[in-house]
């Protein structure tokens, strides 16, 4: 389940994750935060993010260089 959609797509870095730490700010520990961005370097920055900060990436996919991100907040 999706508590919460963000769509950064046309955003460059470090926007897409700015716009990620913000909607996770605004829901309950446990929620899941969908992100959609076409940042090639979302990628990497979603990882480092998640490993910093506690939250659990539960989904990093790409399509034609669309990705899309969950991540569970601790």
């Amino acid at each position: 389940m999706i508590d919460k959609k963000v769509d950064a797509r046309g955003l460059s870095c470090p926007l897409p994750l700015l716009k990620a730490k913000q909607a996770l700010n605004s829901v309950d520990q446990g929620s899941v935060v969908e992100v959609v961005s076409d940042d090639p370097s979302s990628e990497r920055d979603f990882n480092v993010f998640s490993k910093q900060s506690g939250n659990e990436l539960l989904l990093v996919q790409n399509l034609d260089n669309v990705f899309t991100f969950r991540i569970k907040k601790a």
